[in-house]
């Protein structure tokens, strides 16, 4: 019974994963999956790698999450998933790639510049 350590990143969140074969149980940060996303569809992407492979229940997921929203997080822990799936066998990359659950999502947030209210917001302009 290997353990199988990678990790995801979108935006600013990061994932770092240990998965083993088990019963399906997902702990994140020492928690259940139920209470750290009470949200049913940040559980439903967490999960999305497991539905396309129709392996849920086949895996235990022990999972350190850093940084970011909510959102942020339930997606770079979808990777993380994605790539122990692809290590644990390599037959199942062509399954994962076309849902597109193995690519990084590089969109970040854009700097604030000086002059500037927000990034490329201007300040309102005044006649008088």
């Amino acid at each position: 019974m290997e353990v199988i350590n990678t990790s995801g990143r979108r935006k600013t969140s990061v994932a770092r994963i240990y998965m083993t074969a088990g019963q399906g149980n997902i702990t994140i940060n020492g928690r259940d999956i139920k209470d750290y996303f009470p949200s049913e569809v940040l559980q439903t992407i967490v999960n999305q790698p497991f539905q396309t492979l129709e392996s849920i229940g086949k895996y235990d997921v022990k999972a350190n999450l850093r940084g970011g929203g909510v959102s942020g997080q339930a997606e770079a822990l979808r990777l993380a998933i994605s790539k122990a799936l692809v290590v644990e066998n390599a037959e199942n990359k062509s399954a994962l790639k076309k849902e597109g659950f193995t690519t990084r999502d590089p969109r970040m947030v854009e700097r604030k510049k000086f002059g500037k209210r927000k990034a490329r917001r201007s300040f309102q302009f005044s006649k008088r």
